[in-house]
């Protein structure tokens, strides 16, 4: 079964015993065998591999990994060192430039962030090589949704960062006043220009974390 490696693991656990989850894990047995599937397989859990649930401060909802060779590594818009970021994360730099003065990075990988507690999930874990969306709707819902909820219970102030009608539509899940939702467009070239440029929403982040005595995120890469 899944191991993670920290606090998800107890969490999480009745969640991988699920009927859904066992159909779920035959279906991507399924698929590794007879397809190109990303990320590698010890790469699924990596979001809440680098971040615990006890440490989570932000989180930052993606919908699919990237399904071009090299790119996804289970973290939400990251790609491994060595790769060109993609529009999106390219769009996401050029925010993070103009709202807090961050220099566009030499690389898209992310697990700086992950490892000061900005949880990376995406809804949809796994995809087959360029076939946007192929797992969608076969169980990884379920237990993002899941996911979502365990955090939307933590006591702590959080800051969720909802970019796109995909992830706006997990907002019926948070109910937790503690919580700071901040919602735009998606980051990707389609949309940037409908809300996500200029929202601010690292700045907007930080400065809730410190209003909750909470350390604020080093965005620099």
């Amino acid at each position: 079964m899944v191991h993670i490696g920290n606090d998800w693991d107890a969490l999480l656990q009745e969640e991988f015993q699920q009927p859904y989850y066992l159909k779920l894990r035959a279906f991507l047995a399924q698929e590794y065998r007879t397809h190109i599937i990303y990320p590698d397989m010890y790469d699924i859990f990596n979001a809440l591999k680098y971040t615990a649930y006890q440490d989570v401060k932000v989180v930052i909802l993606g919908q699919d990994p990237y399904h071009g060779p090299g790119q996804a590594h289970g973290l939400c818009f990251s790609v491994q060192k060595g790769v060109t970021p993609p529009p999106s994360l390219m769009n996401i730099f050029a925010e993070l430039q103009a709202d807090v003065g961050c220099h566009i990075p030499s690389h898209g990988e992310l697990s700086g962030w992950a490892k000061q507690g900005v949880l990376l999930l995406n809804t949809v874990l796994t995809v087959r090589k360029g076939a946007a969306n192929s797992h969608q709707g076969k169980g990884w819902e379920q237990l993002s949704d899941r996911i979502i909820a365990l955090l939307d219970q933590k006591k702590e102030a959080l800051v969720f960062l909802l970019w796109g009608r995909n992830a706006k539509a997990k907002m019926s899940l948070l109910h937790n006043p503690n919580h700071l939702v901040l919602t735009s467009s998606h980051p990707s070239p389609y949309s940037v220009d409908y809300g996500f440029k200029g929202c601010a929403h690292f700045s907007k982040t930080n400065a809730y974390l410190q209003e909750h005595g909470i350390e604020p995120i080093d965005w620099q890469l």
